[in-house]
C-alpha cells in the first residue's frame, strides 16, 4: 500500500485538496479530524496506527471510532471500515508527522499564508462559535509543525491551492 500524507496549517485548503487527489487516484481517504479534538490535537495518534495504518499494512482493513461533533463538542461517532487500498490518502494537521515519514510514499504540504486568511478559512467552515478554539489551534500547531519540520520534509508544496513546487522526494 502506497501512503499520502496531506498536511498543513487549519485552513489551508487541506481537505479540499486531500479529497480532490484521492479522487484522481482512486484512492481512500481518512482525515485525522475524525480523531482529533480541541483538547486533544495529535496524541490520538497510537488509534490511527494501531487501528488503520498497522493493519493495512498487514494486508488487513482498518477500523476506528470517528470523532464526531454535535454543538461543538467531540463525541464517539460511527465506527468506520477502511478496506486495503492501494493507495491511502491520509489528511490533516499532523498527517505527515516525522514518525510516519518512513512509511510515506509521499508528503504534501498545503500553504496559506497569512494566518488571519487562514483563520477566516476556518471560521467560515467551522462557524463563529469555533473562532477562540481555532485561534488557540492556531498557536498549538505553529509549535507543532516547528519541531516537527513537516513543511521542510514535503516532496510538494502547494499554496493557495496551487501545487508550486517538487522538492524531489517522491
Amino acid at each position: 500500500m502506497r501512503l499520502i500524507a496531506v498536511d498543513g496549517p487549519s485552513g489551508s485548503g487541506k481537505s479540499t485538496y486531500a479529497a480532490e487527489l484521492a479522487r484522481e487516484l482512486g484512492a481512500a481517504l481518512v482525515s485525522t479530524d475524525d480523531f482529533a479534538t480541541w483538547d486533544d490535537p495529535v496524541s490520538w495518534w497510537p488509534r490511527l496506527v494501531e487501528g488503520v495504518l498497522d493493519p493495512l499494512a498487514a494486508g488487513r482493513p482498518g477500523r476506528y471510532v470517528r470523532t464526531e461533533w454535535t454543538g461543538g463538542r467531540p463525541h464517539p461517532g460511527a465506527t468506520v471500515t477502511v478496506e486495503v487500498p492501494e493507495i491511502l490518502v491520509l489528511e490533516g494537521v499532523s498527517a505527515g508527522r516525522r514518525s510516519i515519514a518512513p512509511r510515506l510514499s509521499g508528503l504534501v504540504w498545503c500553504a496559506v499564508p497569512d494566518p488571519a486568511e487562514r483563520l477566516a478559512r476556518a471560521v467560515a467552515r467551522d462557524g463563529e462559535r469555533a473562532r477562540e478554539a481555532l485561534l488557540a489551534w492556531q498557536a498549538f500547531e505553529r509549535g507543532w509543525f516547528a519541531v516537527d519540520g513537516t513543511e521542510q520534509r514535503a516532496d510538494h508544496i502547494v499554496v493557495n491551492g496551487t501545487d508550486s513546487s517538487d522538492n524531489g522526494h517522491a
